[in-house]
């Protein structure tokens, strides 16, 4: 009587010995990630209008961006911050961008040591070497 219980759980433990491994081993195997992971934010400035709609939908309100007028007296997107520590990862951010400039990588190691690290800068505006020239030349 007691000696078919004890086979039986022997037998599922010699069957699961001979199966498939779950497991993923993390560091030298890189999880597949689904196509619509929200994983760490990324900018495209390019795009960027610098409308503030992001800034609006977010609700921590972990967005800061900083905006400059050009020649043609259009805004332009200077600085684009988020805080990282409050980020709830909702995606609503990326859903109110009209021009797709704000979107989700597939990147998910976002440890850091100190909690002032995960401030980021996604995007800080920097003028070329031709824009230093042109108002050296204008001054």
């Amino acid at each position: 009587m007691y000696g078919t219980g004890l086979l039986k759980g022997l037998s599922i433990t010699i069957r699961h010995f001979f199966e498939k491994k779950i497991t993923q081993q993390y560091p030298e195997e890189r999880p597949v990630l689904p196509k619509r992971f929200r994983g760490s934010f990324n900018l495209t400035p390019e795009k960027c209008t610098a409308c503030g709609l992001c800034v609006k939908a977010c609700p921590n309100n972990i967005i800061t961006i900083d905006t400059y007028k050009d020649e043609n007296n259009k805004r332009k997107l200077s600085k684009y911050k988020m805080n990282m520590a409050s980020c709830l990862y909702c995606g609503f951010c990326v859903e109110a961008c009209p021009q797709g400039a704000l979107y989700h990588t597939q990147e998910f190691e976002n440890t850091v040591y100190f909690r002032q690290d995960l401030d980021r800068v996604l995007y800080q505006y920097e003028p070329t070497v031709q824009e230093n020239q042109e108002e050296g030349s204008e001054a």
